[in-house]
């Protein structure tokens, strides 16, 4: 019991004789995202083999079905489309 009584006095002058430390806070700035347009939805039907194969295009390009159904149509328009 001495040997604790001991060992809790040194611990009482041990936190009078040091200094707290002042966490440092990292200030980062905000990170914008730029303006997104708004979205509609669209649906549409197609072949259940063509679904397949735009999934397993997505999984090896890493891309989702909305991002693949984007850059097909403005492809598709890109060379389609007559310039008005």
């Amino acid at each position: 019991m001495e040997d604790y009584k001991k060992r809790l006095g040194g611990l009482a002058n041990k936190l009078k004789q040091e200094i707290p430390k002042t966490p440092i806070q990292e200030v980062l700035p905000v990170k914008t995202t730029a303006a997104k347009e708004p979205e509609v939805q669209f649906n549409n039907r197609i072949p259940k083999a063509l679904l397949k194969r735009v999934k397993a295009y997505g999984l090896e390009q890493e891309l989702s079905l909305q991002d693949i159904n984007i850059q097909a149509l403005e492809l598709y328009l890109s060379h389609k489309a007559k310039p008005t």
